[in-house]
């Protein structure tokens, strides 16, 4: 199909396929189900509501759980002409002032999102709140169902256009206040259409969204594609329920982050009681074992597994594909997605893949990964000296450096402004140690800091089964490991000390992005005098130092 608008993907299936359940928002026993008729007639109601209320051109926040109406909402803004911000619900009260203040919004969707008390005093006076089915709000607002009474019935004027600014993206912001990235229907349906010719994927296929639907790749990966697709989605209730909604959903594609790969991990060692017991079930029967695991996971029909957003560590993909499941790995950003991806006859443990369809890419001399394709974004909101760097004589600049090798295997080495210098003068690159270190079982999450120390610095998060072992042991075996790495990489780069935890980093704690990416400055914040003191130490005394706090 040739449609060049969201819309127009919506228009088809409710014309053919209107009696098809589209979406599933799951519960305990049960779940309340929308059909793509009964949806369009949501969305279209709504929509021509907002365009009488409101006109064209105006942003408007949703900031909601993921579910039906984050959906139609989404939709409806876009339908009417109006653009999409998408707040997560779990922003501090400063960034979701930012957001709002900077975008001027007009309106906010409101449904169940923990962080609502705290953004409900920081949002523009005069702004239109606008209650989601199930959701009480106090003070004036406006309900879902009084738009869906003011619109029933109604034309709407506005006709999308494949260009049209229909959604701004905010950035993770790992490095200061985010950036709001443009989307258009060019900037979504392209890479959806690339990604179809270089690996197809079956009608109808079902889909889980369970990461924020404010994140480009949810959005992307799971409501765009059903768009596109004819996809049936099924809502995940809460983190809480995640596998037992999986083990429902039974998905075709499913994509998640490292972090996600790693907690599913550690729930399946502690299924079968340590990762020697399950070595010992492979060992027997490692095709059953496996299918076993995948099956009652929810994830024995998945026919395409993204891991993206952050490198995966080789290990957790040799881990999860001793089970019989292939992690692929693949890179794209808000600003550019489905441009390098793994498949089956271009994968590389380690490697992002190589690019896709007329995706061209360039190693700058500063060792930057830039890319040139369509569907690409056109830039940042209102801030064009930040699009002047972004975009440079037709190539998007990454902010990621990267490496070829010989066979044309593209690997993300770390970002520019990750990379840090120890006292020598010399630049560490911290993904591949950290890659490296991620391999010792006791350790969940890592992070290599050292920027000016005499020696770098490892820390570290233990498992929660690691919480419980024997203390000398996990020490052995965080020195053992630190051995073989420092064996392996540049003299400058050597770890001299770790520092181990049992605190786990969190979007809670701040320590990890909305997306699970780790905040360095916050490790750096924490943990840089510490570690600062630790290194001068061992440089001293010539020793790896591990130290617990």
């Amino acid at each position: 199909m040739d449609f060049q608008t969201l819309p127009q993907f919506l228009d088809h299936w409710a014309d053919t396929r209107g009696d098809k359940i589209w979406m599933r928002d799951l519960r305990e026993e049960a779940s309340d189900d929308y059909s793509w008729s009964q949806a369009r007639d949501q969305i279209n109601a709504v929509a021509a509501a907002l365009e009488a209320r409101f006109g064209h051109g105006h942003n408007m926040i949703i900031l909601s759980r993921n579910r039906p109406h984050w959906f139609m909402a989404d939709l409806a803004i876009i339908r009417s002409g109006n653009v999409t911000v998408s707040m997560f619900t779990t922003l501090p009260p400063a960034t979701a002032e930012y957001v709002a203040g900077f975008t001027d919004a007009k309106v906010i969707f409101v449904g169940e999102s923990p962080n609502w008390e705290a953004v409900r005093p920081v949002l523009p006076e005069g702004i239109t709140l606008v209650a989601l089915p199930g959701v009480e709000l106090e003070g004036d607002h406006l309900t879902w169902d009084e738009l869906l009474a003011e619109g029933q019935g109604k034309d709407i004027s506005y006709e999308c256009a494949p260009d049209d600014m229909m959604s701004l993206v905010f950035t993770s912001g790992t490095t200061g206040m985010p950036k709001g990235v443009i989307q258009t229907h060019d900037s979504n349906i392209i890479p959806i259409r690339r990604f179809t010719t270089a690996f197809g994927l079956r009608d109808q296929p079902r889909y889980f969204s369970y990461l924020p639907l404010s994140h480009i790749a949810e959005r992307q990966i799971v409501e765009y594609s059903s768009l596109y697709f004819c996809g049936e989605v099924n809502f995940n209730e809460s983190l809480e329920h995640v596998l037992r909604d999986l083990q429902r959903t039974r998905p075709h594609m499913f994509f998640g982050p490292p972090r996600i790969w790693e907690q599913f991990q550690q729930a399946v060692i502690g299924k079968f009681g340590g990762q020697e017991a399950l070595e010992a079930a492979l060992k027997e029967d490692a095709e059953g074992i496996g299918k076993l695991v995948l099956d009652t996971m929810g994830l024995g029909e998945v026919e395409f597994c993204l891991a993206a957003a952050a490198p995966t560590p080789p290990p957790l993909i040799h881990w999860w594909e001793s089970l019989g499941l292939k992690l692929m790995d693949g890179f794209g950003q808000t600003e550019a997605m489905g441009v390098i991806v793994s498949g089956e006859g271009t994968r590389r443990v380690g490697s992002i893949g190589k690019p896709l369809g007329e995706v061209e890419y360039k190693i700058t001399e500063e060792g930057e990964l830039a890319v040139r394709a369509d569907g690409c974004t056109p830039g940042y909101y209102k801030q064009p000296e930040k699009t002047a760097e972004l975009l440079r004589d037709g190539w998007l600049h990454t902010g990621d450096k990267a490496r070829v090798d010989e066979d044309g295997f593209i690997y993300i080495t770390g970002r520019v402004k990750d990379y840090f210098k120890t006292i020598q003068g010399k630049f560490v690159a911290p993904p591949p140690i950290e890659g490296m270190f991620a391999n010792n079982p006791y350790i969940e999450q890592q992070c290599l800091i050292g920027r000016g120390f005499s020696k770098t610095v490892m820390i570290a998060v233990l498992t929660d089964a690691a919480q419980k072992e024997d203390r000398e042991t996990v020490e052995a075996s965080i020195r053992e490991s630190v051995a073989a790495i420092n064996a392996e990489i540049e003299k400058h780069a050597r770890i001299g000390a770790v520092i181990v935890s049992a605190e786990p980093w969190t979007t809670e704690n701040e320590v990890l992005t909305p997306t699970l990416k780790i905040k360095r400055d916050k490790i750096d914040e924490r943990f840089g005098e510490l570690g600062e003191a630790l290194a001068r130490q061992s440089a001293e005394q010539g020793e790896l130092l591990v130290h617990w706090v």
